[in-house]
């Protein structure tokens, strides 16, 4: 199976960086959005700043006396994974090696003292590194666009970095560009937000008049897990037009199901008040 060297970009305006560096940094006990992660495991930093994410990329863009806007992109969020397939059989030593190579790639195009935090978590299914800097030009100008630039500089950058990262291991392969094959990027928790819903459905359709009652607790147990999620993805669904608009789909049939399972019995409880908030509020 082909293995590819992954590279993404995800800018960030004005709003704090708090929620971001508690991901990051695995400031929480627990994270009910994504139940892969087990804070236990092995995750180091390969860059870190002293203090908080918010207070270091504000005194950068102080200290640049560049020129700010409300729709300014202040830092940048980048995702260095590669194929679960490449990661297999390597030690942690290896692993690291290969974010170390990784990061230093990015620190040399955007500059080191632009770094706020580069962070490889090791405790989800794939490792991967996530990367923050603030988007600064080295004529001190805050300017994502130049640096990151449009689609065409988007393959460019996947170029380079491919062509940085085989060197070193020659079995990856560069990934068809997206400008060619027009496919976007899902998020991870969308995908598994997704699955859920399915897996609700799948619920439903077994019901039958010997379980209802067991069936229908199950089902209400998995959708007040399901309602925060969704929440806290609220705010990053709007980028994937399309795939709100499958997820609506499948929570329109989950309505449907239940509509007939329970025989409107469902139209009573509190679940189904917040599924019906849920759907208008996200069209």
């Amino acid at each position: 199976m082909a293995q590819h060297a992954i590279l993404r970009f995800e800018k960030h305006k004005g709003h704090p960086a708090g929620p971001l560096e508690a991901h990051h940094e695995r400031k929480k006990e627990q994270y009910a959005s994504n139940p892969d992660i087990e804070t236990s495991n092995y995750i180091f930093h390969i860059a870190n700043r002293d203090g908080r994410y918010y207070h270091f990329i504000q005194s950068r863009i102080e200290q640049a006396r560049c020129r700010t806007r409300k729709d300014s992109t202040r830092f940048v969020d980048t995702l260095i994974t590669a194929s679960p397939e490449f990661f297999k059989g390597k030690s942690p030593k290896e692993i690291a090696a290969y974010f170390q190579r990784a990061a230093d790639f990015l620190i040399d195009r955007v500059g080191r003292e632009n770094i706020v935090s580069a962070m490889v978590h090791m405790d989800e299914k794939t490792p991967h590194l996530h990367l923050v800097f603030v988007p600064l030009t080295k004529d001190n100008r805050l300017c994502a666009k130049e640096i990151i630039g449009n689609r065409a500089n988007l393959t460019k950058w996947q170029d380079d970095f491919h062509a940085c990262m085989v060197e070193q291991y020659p079995d990856l392969e560069r990934g068809e560009s997206a400008s060619k094959t027009g496919r976007k990027h899902i998020p991870t928790r969308l995908v598994k937000l997704s699955k859920q819903a399915r897996a609700i459905e799948a619920t439903l359709d077994g019901i039958n008049p010997l379980n209802a009652g067991k069936k229908k607790e199950e089902a209400l147990s998995m959708l007040k897990k399901w309602f925060p999620q969704m929440e806290n993805f609220s705010g990053q669904l709007k980028k994937y037009k399309v795939t709100i608009n499958d997820l609506l789909a499948e929570n329109e049939k989950l309505e449907v199901r239940a509509k007939a399972s329970e025989k409107g019995k469902m139209n009573d409880t509190m679940e189904r008040a917040k599924l019906k908030s849920e759907l208008d509020d996200m069209r």
